[in-house]
């Protein structure tokens, strides 16, 4: 993600209300794991960490028990019986939340499960000039066209993309426009509806990760994943008279504190980091950017609980942290059992999975002559099961 610049109020229906048996076996797709989870949830977790107020999850008759399941633990969605049709199964959810308080809905299928928040940012930026924004991708193999069996001609593929979701709308006229459906044959997605009923509907880039689960090949793709990976961050912070000292998302007293945009604790920066590189998902920067206003002072904690998050989401949990100190002062021995408590607070372990040392640099280099702290930490994260 690479903005955490907040969004106008949007609300969001995942579809989930088919049958989805092409994936083999007699649970439908939607609730199948992937990547240690319901694909359902994946979907709803990811909408409601980029900023919804509301999802409501259209799912089919009969499976209110294992969808309720399936989002456990979750906040602000709720569920409503789909239809015959995707289209009526969007129908139904929006008619479901036709109570004044809706702007902006995101429709999203559960089958694409790896959802980006700069997508979802785009979408919304275009909905403050267009009724509809959808997600797209450009053709970039030869098309042809086919008649009994053979070529019949070529399609311009420069005219031609690739639809994905979740798609965008201002809510009244979404709901106008399944309202006023009456194709004879079903609507292909949401924005096929909207032009029908004389919508615009603006392109913006979509993205590759959103890739739709359709074959049982497709979630073993995701379940085929290493068992543990291993992610390692470094920070350090430069030591200023006048600022606080916090390590390890404890304030630690001492003469000096470390300077930076947030609250500059490297030990947290520094395993942030390392969960980040655990599942190849950037760097704090990328996170929360430096020059960012809201990141002033802000407590590091918030940011390793991202990390962590980030870590679920793709299927991991965190195994276990091992964290270098380096400094000449202040003494981390007498510190060391509140951070280490801190640490597994905020990554949902165990202490015992919480290693914290510290070193020296035996008087040498800039950590040596008390200018700065530094930390390195190592995390390893394992599939969850």
């Amino acid at each position: 993600m690479a903005s955490h610049d907040p969004l106008p109020p949007f609300s969001a229906i995942v579809v989930a209300a088919g049958k989805g048996l092409r994936v083999g076996g007699d649970t439908p797709k939607q609730f199948c794991n992937w990547k240690g989870k319901p694909l359902i949830r994946h979907s709803v977790e990811a909408l409601l960490g980029h900023g919804a107020i509301e999802v409501v999850v259209a799912i089919p008759s009969g499976a209110e028990d294992v969808a309720k399941a399936a989002l456990d633990g979750l906040n602000s969605f709720r569920l409503v019986i789909g239809g015959e049709t995707r289209q009526e199964s969007v129908r139904k959810a929006l008619e479901a939340m036709d109570d004044g308080s809706h702007t902006r809905v995101l429709i999203h299928d559960a089958a694409r499960p790896d959802l980006p928040q700069h997508v979802t940012k785009r979408l919304i930026g275009r909905l403050e000039t267009y009724e509809g924004a959808i997600p797209v991708l450009p053709v970039v193999d030869s098309l042809a066209m086919a008649r009994d069996g053979v070529m019949a001609g070529k399609a311009e593929r420069e005219a031609l993309r690739r639809v994905q979701t979740p798609q965008a709308f201002l809510f009244d006229a979404i709901l106008a426009a399944h309202r006023a459906w009456r194709g004879a044959a079903h609507a292909g997605d949401d924005a096929q509806v909207m032009m029908a009923n004389k919508g615009t509907v603006a392109l913006v880039d979509g993205d590759e990760r959103l890739k739709k689960i359709t074959f049982a090949e497709d979630l073993a793709t995701g379940m085929n994943q290493p068992a543990f990976r291993i992610g390692q961050g470094f920070d350090v912070h430069r030591l200023e008279a006048g600022e606080e000292l916090w390590l390890g998302g404890v304030l630690i007293p001492h003469n000096m504190g470390l300077s930076g945009h947030s609250d500059a604790d490297v030990a947290l920066h520094a395993i942030t980091d390392a969960v980040l590189g655990a599942v190849g998902d950037g760097d704090i920067g990328t996170h929360f950017p430096p020059g960012d206003p809201q990141w002033r002072g802000a407590r590091s904690g918030q940011f390793l609980a991202h990390a962590v998050g980030l870590a679920h989401a793709a299927g991991y949990t965190v195994a276990n942290v091992d964290l270098t100190i380096i400094c000449e002062a202040p003494k981390i021995g007498p510190h060391r059992p509140a951070m280490r408590c801190e640490v597994a607070r905020l990554m949902g372990l165990a202490e015992n999975a919480v290693s914290i040392k510290a070193t020296t640099t035996e008087k040498l280099g800039f950590t040596g002559r008390g200018e700065g702290i530094a930390a390195q930490a190592i995390v390893c994260v394992s599939l969850a099961s």
